[in-house]
């Protein structure tokens, strides 16, 4: 197989896995941004208990993601975590903390002590999703990237406007996500709550759905030359207004699985639209497109590209099976026990 055709290939199996995460731990944090939602000791028991069994598998997307980037495309990756450094830390310490938070809350019994991990897992929630967008945004709007693939940059320069915009969205798609996912896994009181919350979502994600498509279409023209250029593409932003609009609808008919079902082909397709605004680049330059770093010029060896993709082959199946497993094992609504947080 050529070069080509692998980088090709990797870059596609690169989007499926950031794509996964975004999908799986998407109502992860969307739950932890709604756990101040919930009243009371036992009803924000129940909002951590609905990712309970689901929360670090679902994180595993993510790590598989970062390491086949570094073993694919090791300049892009070099390139991306330094530029990103700060970001990065701010990440890893969101998430760290976040898991805390989920392990430590229930171990004392103090209100106070109970407080300070609950503000633990939602700042943590709110964080993570902010900084994935802002990262996201960066990527597509460009970055200083110099002769030697050196970030020059500051972290001001990550955070400018379209960034900002492009996080504020992610936060409210995820927090839509999960609010419909704990629509599903609740009952009662609660579950009234989130119905209101599904709404409230829904309508700050299309606000801001509208203020971002707009940005990018004036201020990012270069985020849709690969929709200019090839007309087919233009099915993939039809089918996002379509699963879009069928959230509202879905939820008006109480069919709130139908509505979680649009909300994850929602996440799909900005994952493919992400993708499509930034190919063939991983990071583009600013300063000079010939300076961008592309699936080409930053890949691995064929031979190391191949041998990945055996193992991938071989071992995808047992991922996509393990998911599927736990969440038909840990179906259905939630019910607190001796073993629950």
């Amino acid at each position: 197989m050529s070069h080509e055709a692998l980088c090709l290939i990797w870059f596609v199996l690169l989007g499926v896995l950031i794509t996964g995460y975004a999908i799986l731990d998407g109502f992860d944090l969307g739950v932890g941004i709604l756990h101040y939602v919930a009243k009371g000791d036992r009803e924000r028991r129940i909002v951590m208990n609905s990712i309970g069994p689901l929360w670090d598998g679902n994180e595993v997307w993510l790590v598989t993601f970062g390491g086949a980037l570094f073993a694919a495309f090791p300049v892009a990756y070099g390139t991306v975590f330094s530029a990103f450094y700060i970001a990065f830390m701010l990440l890893l310490f969101a998430l760290i903390f976040r898991a805390v938070s989920l392990e430590f809350r229930s171990k004392v019994q103090s209100e106070g002590w109970r407080r300070v991990w609950d503000f633990g897992f939602f700042g943590s929630s709110l964080l993570a999703a902010l900084l994935f967008g802002v990262a996201a945004g960066n990527l597509i709007a460009g970055m200083p990237i110099d002769a030697d693939r050196a970030f020059t940059g500051t972290l001001w320069d990550q955070l400018r406007p379209y960034p900002i915009i492009v996080g504020l969205l992610t936060a409210s798609l995820f927090a839509m996500h999960g609010a419909i996912y704990l629509y599903l896994k609740t009952e009662g009181e609660l579950q009234e709550r989130m119905h209101r919350w599904m709404w409230r979502t829904f309508g700050l994600f299309l606000v801001l759905y509208l203020v971002a498509t707009l940005y990018t279409l004036v201020a990012v023209p270069g985020a849709v030359a690969n929709l200019r250029n090839h007309w087919w593409l233009w099915v993939v932003p039809a089918l996002n207004v379509l699963a879009i609009a069928n959230i509202p609808r879905a939820v008006h008919l109480g069919r709130a699985g139908y509505a979680f079902a649009s909300s994850c082909a929602t996440i799909a397709a900005l994952a493919f639209l992400f993708a499509a605004a930034i190919f063939p680049n991983l990071v583009r330059s600013n300063l000079d497109s010939a300076l961008s770093i592309t699936i080409f010029n930053g890949s691995s060896s064929v031979k190391t590209l191949t041998i990945m993709l055996i193992i991938a082959v071989i071992g995808m199946p047992f991922v996509l099976t393990y998911t599927a497993i736990i969440y038909w094992v840990f179906r259905g609504k939630v019910r607190l026990d001796e073993a629950s947080y």
